[in-house]
């Protein structure tokens, strides 16, 4: 294991150098600050050091504070395991030191490690080093005395933007606004930042201490406007995450009362910021995506990845060329293939539409562009199969057709070749039923648009070899997606637990709720859309072919309604024909359409779930919860059976598959804040009322009950079921 350790080493020229080793990105350990001050406090004491050099160990400065102590004080509530950085450290020990100190900088300077080297009197920085303040993406804000000394440095707008939006900046720019003294090759680094260090030691350069600059804030008027205008946009883009107003509030009481003033206010809203729920769930999510890379007897059983250099995707359809420009722009050699030239020439132009659109919003250089489309080949056959490392088919729900590919792909592609489905829903059992080599299928299911969202479910049945899935995951990797390993089961894991979403809403149709309300209080909540605004952009087809596949799965719980057809034969195909619950135009934003709301009235008069059709009396609260309680529900099932290998990483799932708010930390963590009690209380009430669609699942009733939370370990008495 890494040595963690803080030394110093004193040169003939009087100069300590002090450097951090907290492998792999020096992290600000609780052992690594108390080495800092005592290391200080010895070069303060020696007549023999005159300046000091801070730097850090393997070509990075620091990447910030450790935010496992995060996690402690999450699980403890104890926010006394919070260090005293901000004063202690920060001001008392580097910025009033009686010496001078340079950070020297290289490869990263993020978070804390950020604002301990603003803490110093120069910065010196290799090229290309990062430097940000990321902590308001983690629910909390900077806590070391960033949210003073970057305005004092950069500027009130650039540090508001930094923060807020958590973006790093290069090294390069940090120059041109003052938050670097000078850039140099890594080679003379710690030379020249050892002769700064003697120059402001012997009245060379200037002392700078940056927690007493005023010249870049402006005017008392001048930055209230900014701060004014940045509560706004903060208001607009982040309305449920109450870390961006607190980090302006604190901006703000030190351009009224000082760098100082600005640092204890930090210190105390720093300590409220942890233990908020948005913070628990930020971090929960950030562990979360760590531990996905980890499944049992896949990845811990001494395997290597298979090398995947080229790849077969069968389809060019929408999810097919997504596939299969996820896959080109990451290098890898793709061959596609359809039916006929019209359908292929199709495909083509769609991946080429998906490349070019990266040029155009500047996310993609012209020439990696120009690379990535020579990397596809289009063909009608299977003859250039011969050689593929992995075949993803991607073409419709058909499982007689699906079964016929997978026959043939079987015969022609080599014997190490990945058989891989992007079914959404088919059993895996089904597709791979009438070939040998059962060990090699394997689900790669893309969400869509496949090029763009983050969410790879590998799945795997009973048969799946451990190389296929952990050759799969790299593939993941390679193209930028979070692979989640998950069971074989109607609707895998993301799907399974989201399909009471859209039927938990259309449920309050029928009860009388307007459909904009519905769709308004779950934006505000924190999805994107609403379940019916999204249903219209998946098209009615699509809805009623997955609401057979659910219907027959689960029949008990199940909310059928006859309105899906009703739009349908109404004209309506949502955002395809721009007629949906929304109306759609190009060039504006959808709105409501209230010719929908006749072939609304047509299925509740058909299911009658009113007697009367009175509608009911609810809640803007019961709204969002009649919605996602029953996804709560399905989750809890899911977990019982084994569907997924933890219950994080069914909420890196549904944050990354289905856009729920990180800084909720996904369905079961949120489940757990809410708590099983309620929610078994309130599905329970409303199963009575209202049918067994909300019938509470055995799992969420036995926890509810013992007071267990939903996200803890399956104990060995649970259900021995499992998918996986």
């Amino acid at each position: 294991m890494a040595q963690i350790s803080v030394t110093m080493e004193v040169g003939s020229d009087g100069v300590a150098l002090i450097t951090i080793s907290n492998p792999p990105v020096n992290a600000l350990a609780l052992p690594i600050l108390a080495g800092l001050k005592e290391k200080f406090a010895e070069a303060m004491r020696r007549d023999d050091v005159k300046a000091i050099v801070l730097t850090g160990n393997n070509g990075r400065f620091s990447g910030g504070f450790d935010i496992n102590v995060f996690q402690k004080v999450h699980k403890t509530g104890d926010i006394n395991q919070l260090p005293d950085v901000s004063v202690s450290l920060v001001n008392n020990t580097l910025e009033d030191a009686k010496k001078p100190i340079v950070a020297a900088v290289q490869g990263l300077a993020l978070g804390g490690g950020l604002e301990v080297a603003m803490g110093c009197h120069a910065r010196i920085a290799a090229p290309k080093t990062q430097l940000g303040l990321p902590e308001l993406s983690l629910g909390v804000m900077p806590g070391f005395g960033g949210t003073q000394r970057l305005p004092r440095l950069v500027g009130l707008s650039k540090a508001i933007d930094m923060m807020l939006t958590s973006k790093p900046i290069l090294s390069e720019e940090g120059a041109k606004l003052g938050l670097i003294d000078a850039i140099v090759p890594p080679q003379e680094l710690l030379n020249v930042s050892r002769q700064w260090a003697l120059d402001i030691a012997e009245g060379r350069r200037p002392w700078v201490r940056s927690l007493h600059r005023i010249d870049k804030i402006g005017s008392l008027s001048e930055a209230r406007e900014i701060i004014k205008n940045a509560r706004q946009l903060a208001k607009r883009t982040a309305p449920n995450m109450p870390q961006h107003q607190a980090c302006l509030d604190v901006i703000e009481e030190g351009i009224i009362h000082g760098g100082y003033a600005g640092v204890l206010r930090e210190v105390k809203v720093f300590n409220e910021l942890v233990l908020s729920d948005t913070a628990k769930g930020l971090v929960h999510i950030f562990f979360a995506q760590r531990a996905i890379s980890k499944v049992p007897k896949v990845t811990d059983v001494g395997l290597k990845p298979g090398s995947v250099k080229k790849v077969a995707v069968i389809g060019g359809g929408l999810m097919g060329s997504g596939i299969a420009t996820a896959l080109i722009l990451s290098n890898i050699n793709v061959v596609l293939k359809e039916v006929n030239s019209e359908y292929l020439q199709k495909g083509i132009k769609t991946i080429e539409a998906n490349v070019r659109s990266l040029v155009a919003r500047k996310k993609l250089g012209q020439t990696q562009a120009e690379k990535a489309l020579s990397m596809v080949t289009g063909v009608l056959d299977y003859s250039q199969f011969k050689d593929v490392d992995m075949v993803i088919e991607a073409v419709i729900e058909n499982v007689p057709l699906k079964q016929k590919i997978f026959s043939e792909i079987e015969n022609i592609c080599p014997p190490h070749c990945i058989l891989a489905t992007n079914t959404s829903t088919i059993d895996l059992n089904l597709v791979g039923q009438k070939i040998k080599s059962q060990d090699r299928v394997v689900g790669a299911h893309f969400f869509s648009p496949a090029h763009v969202m983050p969410l790879l479910e590998i799945v795997r049945t009973e048969k799946t070899s451990a190389q296929v899935i952990l050759d799969l995951m790299t593939v993941g990797k390679m193209i930028k997606k979070s692979p989640v390993v998950v069971g074989n089961c109607t609707g895998f894991a993301v799907n399974r637990t989201f399909f009471p979403y859209n039927q938990g809403a259309q449920l309050l149709l029928h009860l009388g709720v307007d459909f904009y309300r519905i769709d308004r209080l779950i934006t505000s909540f924190g999805l994107p859309m609403g379940p019916l605004q999204l249903q219209d952009l998946a098209g009615y087809g699509v809805a009623v072919a997955v609401a057979k596949e659910f219907a027959t799965a689960f029949p008990d719980r199940t909310f059928t309604a006859p309105l899906n057809d009703l739009l349908i034969k109404s004209g309506r195909n949502g955002k395809n024909n721009g007629k949906g619950y929304y109306i759609y135009e190009k060039g504006s934003k959808p709105k409501p359409d209230p010719q929908v709301l006749s072939v609304i009235e047509e299925s509740k008069r058909q299911v009658n779930l009113i007697p009367g059709g009175k509608s009911i009396n609810i809640t803007d609260q019961e709204v969002v919860e009649m919605v996602l309680f029953p996804v709560v529900n399905e989750a809890c099932r899911v977990l019982e059976e084994g569907v997924v290998v933890r219950a994080s990483d069914l909420d890196v799932a549904s944050v990354l598959g289905m856009s729920f708010p990180s800084y909720r930390g996904g369905i079961v963590f949120w489940g757990d804040l809410v708590g099983a009690k309620h929610i078994y209380a309130s599905l329970k009430k409303w199963s009575e009322r209202y049918g067994n669609f909300y019938k509470p699942s055995r799992f969420l009733e036995e926890r509810a009950k013992n007071g267990v939370p939903l996200s803890a370990p399956l104990s060995t008495s649970a259900s021995s079921r499992s998918c996986l």
